[in-house]
């Protein structure tokens, strides 16, 4: 696990790229789950939609408390390095899906953990929040790793091998 530095980047700028991330993502879970025809993987994904936007007005409320006499306008694009999870195509495979997902969970944490780090004593709140909110992206992770393991093995069981009901 790699340690994200944060300290370069102004912190109006942090709480805005966290939104936009939480924004995104809770738009790529929700278009999943709109498409895939599995009720408990249409699910989880609904689930992850929920927490994304769970965490994007938590993040909301930080900024509005920071930053009490400006408006929230997130951004197109941000300074702050974090991988950005794309709707994907009809044609994209729910493996490369999954594993792009896991990548965004990945980061989220990294950053969720570091992001918290920028906190005093006086936000212990704020503090303790994000860093459970980096553990959770970890459980994020999980859930969307399990789901590609089953999947794969369900591939590989999917194979079609010659002579292989053929008995002695």
């Amino acid at each position: 696990m790699r340690k994200v530095d944060l300290k370069k980047y102004k912190l109006e700028d942090l709480l805005l790229a966290a939104m936009k991330s939480e924004i995104e993502s809770h738009n790529v879970y929700t278009t999943i789950a709109a498409r895939v025809k599995n009720g408990l993987l249409k699910d989880k994904f609904k689930f992850l939609a929920q927490e994304e936007e769970k965490h994007r007005s938590f993040v909301e409320q930080v900024y509005k408390a920071k930053f009490p006499n400006k408006n929230i306008t997130i951004p197109e694009t941000t300074p702050v390095p974090l991988p950005q999870l794309l709707i994907p195509t009809e044609d994209t495979s729910l493996g490369t899906i999954l594993k792009s997902a896991m990548q965004a969970e990945q980061a989220a944490h990294e950053f969720y953990q570091s992001l918290s780090t920028q906190f005093t004593k006086g936000d212990a709140m704020i503090r303790n929040t994000l860093s459970y909110f980096a553990d959770m992206e970890l459980q994020h992770f999980k859930i969307l790793e399990i789901e590609k393991e089953s999947m794969d093995r369900f591939e590989e069981a999917d194979v079609y091998w010659p002579m292989v009901h053929a008995g002695p």
